[in-house]
Parts: C-alpha cells; sequence; structure tokens
C-alpha cells in the first residue's frame, strides 16, 4: 500500500520554522486572549452558588453583566460586587419559567447593551422524588424550570448575538449517568448537553459556539475545599477519585474559559467538572 504524499504546508523545513502552520501570527493566541474586555454576559440564576461566582468572574474578566433571578437580596449582593469590579450589571427580578418577563428583560438587555456576546443557561432547580411520585404538575415544572427556559433564553439571545457569541449550558453529571430520584431533571439535563451538540451545528454559521459545564456535587454556599477524611464522609462523594470538593469557582474558571478567545476552536462540547466521578464510573476508592 502506497504512502500519501504529506502536504508542503506541514512540512518542518530548515527555516526557523516559518513555514510551519503552529507560527501563523493570525492565529496565535496570547495572556491577552483569556480577557473578554468589553463583551456582554448574560447569567440566568445569577444571585447564588454558580450562577453568582461566574457573574462576578466574567466581570474579573472585563465582562458587563445581566443578571436575573428570584432572589433579590442576594441577587442585588452580586450585582454589588459586579460594581466594585468596575463593570456594569443589569438585573432582572423574576421567574426564568415566565415568558413574558423574560421577554421583557431581555428587551431591556438589548436596550442596555445593544447585544449579547455570552449567555450562561445556569438557572434550575429539582427535587428528590421516585418517578411514580412525581405528578404531572410537577414534571411540568420540572421540564419548564429545565428545559424550556433554557429554550427560550436561547431564542431571545440569538438574535443579539449578530457579531457571535457563546452559549454556556450548566447541565449536570447527572446528564451522562442515571439519576434515581431525579429522573425528570436527570433527563432534562441530558435534553441540554444535545441541544448544545444540535445548536453548535446550526449556529456555527453565525459564529456562535454551544458548550456545556457539567458538575458533581459542588458546595454553593459558605462551604470551602474539604479533605479526602470529609469526602470519606460525604455518601455523594465516596467514590471521588480527587481528594477535594470542587468549588464554585471552579465552575466559573471553565465559563469564563467557554466565554472568551481560549476556546475558539470549541463546540458542541461538554466540560465535566466532577473530580473524576464520571471517569470513575463504578469504581469505588478504597481506603
Amino acid at each position: 500500500m502506497s504512502t500519501p504524499a504529506i502536504s508542503s504546508r506541514w512540512t518542518l523545513g530548515g527555516d526557523g520554522g516559518s513555514s510551519r502552520p503552529i507560527w501563523d501570527q493570525g492565529r496565535v493566541l496570547d495572556p491577552s486572549s483569556v480577557l473578554l474586555t468589553e463583551k456582554v454576559a448574560v447569567v440566568t440564576g445569577g444571585a447564588r452558588g454558580i450562577g453568582a461566582a461566574s457573574a462576578v468572574a466574567l466581570a474579573r474578566f472585563g465582562a458587563d453583566l445581566a443578571i436575573c433571578d428570584r432572589e433579590a437580596d442576594d441577587m442585588a449582593a452580586t450585582a454589588a460586587t459586579v460594581s466594585e469590579l468596575g463593570r456594569r450589571c443589569l438585573t432582572g427580578l423574576f421567574d426564568v419559567r415566565d415568558l413574558e418577563a423574560r421577554e421583557a428583560w431581555l428587551a431591556e438587555v438589548a436596550e442596555t447593551y445593544g447585544r449579547v456576546d455570552v449567555l450562561v443557561n445556569n438557572a434550575g432547580g429539582t427535587f428528590n422524588a421516585p418517578f411514580a411520585d412525581i405528578s404531572l404538575k410537577g414534571e411540568a415544572a420540572l421540564i419548564a424550570e429545565n428545559f424550556t427556559q433554557v429554550t427560550g433564553f436561547i431564542r431571545g439571545c440569538v438574535p443579539l448575538m449578530a457579531g457571535g457569541g457563546s452559549i454556556i449550558n450548566v447541565t449536570s453529571i447527572e446528564a451522562h449517568r442515571a439519576g434515581p430520584g431525579f429522573s425528570i431533571y436527570s433527563a432534562m439535563k441530558a435534553a441540554q448537553a444535545n441541544l448544545a451538540k444540535t445548536l453548535s451545528l446550526e449556529l456555527a454559521p453565525a459564529g456562535i459556539r454551544v458548550n456545556c459545564i457539567a458538575p458533581d456535587v459542588i458546595p454553593t454556599e459558605g462551604e470551602g475545599l474539604l479533605g479526602a477524611e470529609a469526602i470519606d464522609k460525604v455518601p455523594e462523594l465516596a467514590s471521588q477519585p480527587w481528594p477535594e470538593t470542587g468549588s464554585v469557582h471552579d465552575c466559573a474558571a471553565a465559563v469564563v474559559y467557554l466565554a472568551g478567545d481560549m476556546s475558539r476552536f470549541v463546540t458542541g462540547s461538554t466540560i465535566h467538572i466532577d473530580g473524576g466521578n464520571l471517569a470513575a464510573a463504578g469504581w469505588k476508592r478504597r481506603t
């Protein structure tokens, strides 16, 4: 079998590397590439936890914010922190499932900023119950909170991303494995992940990337990193390979990465922020 010829553009050569594509100056990234200066980011569920940490991190890297939530006091605290960092922050107090409120607020975002560069679909929620015990009303609420409001925000923000953008869905490890006691929630998070794959293809011509982050157990308020001994006392973390719990700031770091130029060739993907739990699958860590 003959060996196919290697294209000359991949030749290493002896010219000091000038013919090597890795030295294409038009594509080189540098430390400034991580910055989000003057970008406009929308974060749903921005009052607490991953949403708040993401909003503040985006502001630290230069973005102006628009955050929405149902928790007025915590949202005000997040907005104040963003303002202290010298960035603007528009807030919206409403339930993300409320179509009219959502559309009115996105119109306000458009009027205030003129565009959206980043959308972080963080809002969501669930409750623990066997599938057979979930009423039709409860199921509808879970679907609305974890899927249809996400499609609603995407539908509302895409027209504001005329110059391209980045959409980031905050899903869950349960989008990629069974979730007993959280059946509808897990199914909707899986739907978000699949939606990201499909929209990454549909929206690529518009320069809009669509990705997910999938956390596992993340302490959201007032908890720091835990050592291995503490992890062993938490049943959900017993099989976690990494010897510390994750932090909302780990999730925020992934959001910042996906929001900017450092991830310009990443779309349709999921970053797993789970201390190796998905990789561990059925394996149990021995003491």
